[in-house]
């Protein structure tokens, strides 16, 4: 087991980097010099009670956490993970973004080329089931797979929505097409009963 002096030394090591403060920072703060930080950092030396109190307050930790050890450990960790959960998101916003601005920039290009807006529209039509394709993709790798239900449940009316539109475009009309929505959801639903055996 750890001795105190190391605990605190790896403490203050750790909370002064994860504020990205410099040894002398931190020394200035304390009205210290930084080789008094440098030798609480190597554990040659330990702060008393009165410079440990002014060293919880300056971080925003209790004195309890700095004495503790692997407190430091599971902050980077929770830390790390919200922004990892937060690139990530991040990441899935962007790439079904392009998908809408793919069809803004096929809708301009093309609204130039003909010069008039006839079926220029049907692009943002399109869009959606990409957009919910690209959202399925990233929600099964990096996010919650049982929301995986309500994204497919989503594309499969999109595309039969899709297909209602085009059509209708034509001048046909396809809205049994619908049908198949209903059975398709029936499937959905029920696909979404089943569970993954536990691994004892």
């Amino acid at each position: 087991m750890e001795d105190i002096k190391s605990i605190v030394a790896k403490n203050i090591t750790e909370l002064r980097l994860l504020n990205n403060m410099t040894q002398m920072e931190l020394a200035e703060k304390l009205n210290y010099s930084d080789k008094t930080i440098s030798k609480w950092e190597r554990a040659e030396s330990s702060p008393d009670i009165a410079v440990l109190v002014k060293i919880s307050e300056v971080f925003g930790v209790s004195l309890d956490y700095l004495v503790k050890s692997e407190n430091i450990d599971e902050t980077v960790k929770e830390h790390k993970t919200e922004e990892t959960k937060y690139n990530r998101r991040a990441i899935a916003y962007i790439s079904e973004s392009v998908a809408w601005v793919i069809a803004v920039f096929a809708f301009i290009i093309t609204t130039l080329i003909v010069g008039a807006n006839t079926f220029q529209w049907l692009y943002f039509v399109y869009a959606l089931p990409i957009v919910l394709i690209v959202k399925l993709v990233f929600n099964s790798v990096w996010f919650n797979p049982r929301h995986n239900y309500l994204i497919i449940s989503a594309l499969v009316w999109s595309i039969l929505a899709t297909i209602h539109i085009t059509f209708l475009y034509f001048g046909i009309n396809v809205s049994l097409v619908y049908i198949l929505g209903i059975a398709g959801q029936i499937v959905i639903i029920l696909w979404s009963f089943i569970k993954k055996p536990k691994i004892k």
